[in-house]
């Protein structure tokens, strides 16, 4: 028999939560696939590039949970929509509860802001009790309360062009690492497929980033991983999803 695709949406998962595949999961038996997600090299969440890169924390009396954001503009970040919505309550999670931490390394960060609000794409509805199921749809733009860090200042000559991934992983959420010689095999109309990239929970929202002329660029981010039993696809939602969106905001 042929074992069927197996899907997992990338939200940090509670305490002791498996996947029960050869994705690494959140527990206390790790998956297949957790040592290559240790093995990622660990960055200085402080120093550009990477310091637009933080978490996107979520705490409420239902859920306590995070997942990796990225500032596109001082007070706007873009993260994964299935982040934002709690399936245990099958309700969208209020912005109030919703916190952005900049450059965060190991308890200490570079800015904190709440959010606002936030935008969606069309399709994805947060009076309903559902996500879209277009793929394409798991973006979503938080509007902070306050501007953090400027985007013109990732200026860096450290990383190289080759694409990388960079991210809070939820057996190693309070550095960020990065994820290597992620191998593109394809790409839709609006999704990018690459493989064997070490992705768990806590990486949903992560940038798939490259460099060019010494600035940083989000190509795009990280939505699912998924298995056929060995190997493994991230699902990557591409920038050009939410650039018109952004614009708008920036009016």
């Amino acid at each position: 028999m042929i074992k069927a695709l197996l899907l997992t949406l990338l939200t940090a998962a509670p305490a002791y939560a498996q996947t029960s595949s050869d994705i690494c999961g959140v527990g206390p038996t790790p998956d297949i696939g957790c040592d290559a997600v240790r093995a990622r090299t660990i960055v200085d969440a402080a120093q550009p590039p990477w310091h637009v890169i933080g978490r996107v924390n979520f705490a409420s009396i239902d859920v306590r949970s995070h997942c990796t954001g990225t500032l596109i503009a001082d007070d706007i970040v873009v993260t994964a929509a299935h982040c934002l919505f709690n399936r245990a309550r099958k309700r969208w999670i209020p912005a109030e509860s919703i916190r952005f931490v900049v450059g965060y390394q190991r308890g200490t960060h570079q800015g904190a802001a709440n959010a606002l609000y936030y935008t969606l794409p069309g399709d994805q509805d947060p009076t309903s009790n559902s996500l879209s199921p277009s793929r394409a749809s798991d973006w979503a733009l938080l509007v902070l309360d306050q501007p953090l860090r400027a985007v013109h200042q990732t200026h860096s000559e450290e990383i190289g062009p080759e694409p990388r991934i960079a991210g809070y992983p939820g057996i190693r959420p309070h550095v960020l690492s990065v994820a290597e010689n992620c191998t593109p095999s394809g790409e839709g109309a609006d999704i990018m497929v690459l493989n064997d990239c070490p992705i768990m929970q806590g990486d949903s929202g992560a940038p798939l980033v490259t460099m060019i002329d010494g600035q940083m660029i989000v190509l795009g981010i990280v939505s699912a991983v998924r298995s056929d039993g060995g190997n493994i696809q991230t699902l990557i939602i591409p920038a050009e999803n939410w650039t018109t969106a952004l614009d708008m905001l920036q009016r």
